[in-house]
C-alpha cells in the first residue's frame, strides 16, 4: 500500500504562517485524529490541533482535499499553522506519531505524475516554475505546465501511429499488388513529421537558454577592458582589474537579467600567444566557452595604437565593442571597424566608465536577447533530456524514410521514434530517469 507522506511546503524557519501538506490513504483518519472531525471538502475551516496525548498543538486553518480532486490525485490535507519553529516541530512530531512518513524531494509531484494528474514534462515545469528567476523563465514554465509541450508530442505520436498502421498493412499483405502503394501513402506524413521535429530541434536551444541562461562571452586581447566592462554591467567588482596583461586566467561567469531573461555573461582570458602554461590553459578555455556561447562580444581597446586582427570564432551578428571611447582613438579603432564590416558584426562604441554608454549597451543587449529568446511560439524542448529524445525520434524517422522499400524495417524505426516521444512525456520511462527528474525538486513539492 502507498504510504502517507507529509512535508512542510513553506520555507523553513520563523514566519507568519507555515503550511504542512499530507497525502496518502491515511490523510483522512489522521486529519480526524488531529481535529476531532473532518471538515467539508475544499472549504477552509479553523480547528484546534491536538496530539495523541490530547495536548494542544495550535489553532490552525485546515483543508480536506479528497481524491481524485487534489494535487497528487490522492486523499490530501493541509494544515496552515502559525509559523513558529516550535509549532511546526510539534505538528511534525504528531504526524510521525500517527505513522506518517516524511516526504522526499519531489514526492508529491511524483505521485501526481503516477496518478495521471501531470505528464512528465508538466512535472518538470513545476520544478522550473519554482526555480524561475526571470519573467521569461516564468512564462516558459507556465506554458509547459499547461500541457502545451506534452500535447504537441502526443499529436506527433498520434501521427506516427497512423503511419505505423499503413506500414504494417504493407507488411501484413506482402503478396498483394497494393503493398507498395500502401507503404508509399505513409511517405507524405513521414516527411511532414521529419520537418516538424527538425524545426523543434533547431529551436530546442532557445528553450534551454530561457531556462538555463543566454550565454554571452566577452573575448578579446588582454587589457581591452573586458573585466572592467563585466564589473560595470554587473554593478559590482566581480572580476579583478589590474594594468597587468593576463590577469584574468579562468572563466568568470556572472548571472544578469536583460529584457526579462536570464543571461550568463563570462569574462574570459585575454586571447594571445603565451608561454605561460596557466595562461595558455585560460586562453583554451576562453575559446571553448565562446564557441558554445549564444553571443560573442569582441571587446576592443579603441585607444590602442597598433591594430590587432579579430579573434577566430566570431560569427555574423556577433558584437564588436570598441571600448575606451572616452580616450583618443588609436589605430585599433580603424582596424576593428574594418574587421567588423568584413565579418558582418554589429558595432558599438562605449566607455565602461560612462553611465549613458552602459545604459545604451544594456538596451542593445536586451533587444538582442528578446529577439533570440522571446520570438515565436513556446519551444518544443526546454531541457537537454527533451532535446536528446527529439534527436533520437528525428534520426529514427529519417531512417524510416530511407527504408520505405522494406516496410518492416521502416515500421520498426517509426515504432522506436514513437517510443522516444513517449519518454519525453513519461508515458514510458526507465525508473532511473524518473528518479533523476524528481530528485531535483525541493521538499514539500
Amino acid at each position: 500500500m502507498t504510504s502517507t507522506i507529509f512535508a512542510l511546503t513553506t520555507a523553513s524557519g520563523r514566519g507568519a504562517v507555515a503550511v504542512i501538506r499530507v497525502s496518502g490513504p491515511d490523510a483522512r483518519p489522521v486529519l480526524m485524529a488531529l481535529t476531532g472531525a473532518c471538515p467539508k471538502p475544499r472549504r477552509a475551516s479553523v480547528r484546534t490541533l491536538k496530539d495523541r496525548a490530547g495536548g494542544q498543538i495550535d489553532q490552525a486553518l485546515v483543508l480536506w482535499l479528497p481524491a481524485p480532486a487534489s494535487y497528487t490525485g490522492e486523499d490530501s490535507a493541509e494544515f496552515h499553522v502559525h509559523g513558529g519553529v516550535a509549532v511546526v516541530d510539534a505538528l511534525a512530531q504528531a504526524l510521525l506519531d500517527y505513522g506518517l512518513t516524511p516526504a522526499a524531494p519531489g514526492a508529491f509531484t511524483r505521485r501526481a505524475f503516477e496518478n495521471g494528474k501531470l505528464d512528465l514534462a508538466q512535472a518538470e515545469a513545476v520544478a522550473d516554475l519554482i526555480d524561475a528567476e526571470t519573467e521569461g523563465q516564468r512564462r516558459q514554465a507556465l506554458s509547459q505546465l499547461s500541457g502545451a509541450l506534452g500535447q504537441l508530442h502526443r499529436q506527433w505520436r498520434g501521427d506516427l501511429v497512423e503511419i505505423l498502421a499503413q506500414l504494417e498493412a504493407a507488411v501484413d499483405f506482402p503478396d498483394e499488388e497494393i503493398s507498395d502503394e500502401v507503404a508509399e501513402e505513409s511517405r507524405p506524413g513521414l516527411e511532414r513529421l521529419i520537418q516538424q521535429v527538425g524545426t523543434a530541434l533547431d529551436d530546442a536551444r532557445r528553450g534551454v537558454a530561457v531556462r538555463e541562461g543566454y550565454r554571452i562571452a566577452l573575448i578579446g586581447a588582454p587589457n581591452a577592458g573586458k573585466s572592467t566592462l563585466l564589473n560595470a554591467l554587473a554593478g559590482r567588482e566581480a572580476a579583478i582589474v589590474t594594468s597587468t596583461p593576463g590577469t584574468t586566467r579562468d572563466i568568470i561567469e556572472i548571472p544578469l537579467i536583460f529584457g526579462g531573461y536570464k543571461v550568463i555573461m563570462a569574462d574570459t582570458a585575454g586571447l594571445r600567444d603565451t608561454g605561460d602554461e596557466i595562461e595558455a590553459e585560460g586562453v583554451r578555455r576562453a575559446k571553448a566557452w565562446a564557441a558554445e556561447a549564444d553571443l560573442r562580444i569582441w571587446v576592443v581597446d579603441g585607444a590602442q595604437v597598433h591594430g590587432l586582427p579579430a579573434p577566430d570564432g566570431l560569427r555574423a551578428r556577433d558584437l564588436c565593442l570598441i571600448n575606451k571611447a572616452d580616450l583618443p582613438a588609436g589605430g585599433q579603432t580603424g582596424t576593428a571597424l574594418q574587421e567588423a564590416l568584413a565579418l558582418s558584426l554589429d558595432v558599438h562604441r562605449v566607455s565602461a566608465h560612462q553611465a549613458e554608454d552602459l545604459r545604451v549597451l544594456k538596451e542593445a543587449l536586451s533587444l538582442r536577447v528578446i529577439d533570440h529568446l522571446g520570438s515565436g511560439s513556446p519551444p518544443s524542448a526546454t531541457r537537454l533530456r527533451h532535446s536528446r529524445l527529439l534527436q533520437e525520434a528525428h534520426d529514427r524517422l529519417v531512417s524510416a524514410l530511407g527504408r520505405m522499400a522494406s516496410p518492416e524495417l521502416a515500421a520498426e524505426d517509426v515504432r522506436l521514434a514513437a517510443r522516444a516521444l513517449d519518454r519525453i512525456t513519461g508515458a514510458i520511462g526507465p525508473e532511473d530517469v524518473l528518479d533523476r527528474v524528481f530528485a531535483n525538486f525541493c521538499i514539500g513539492k
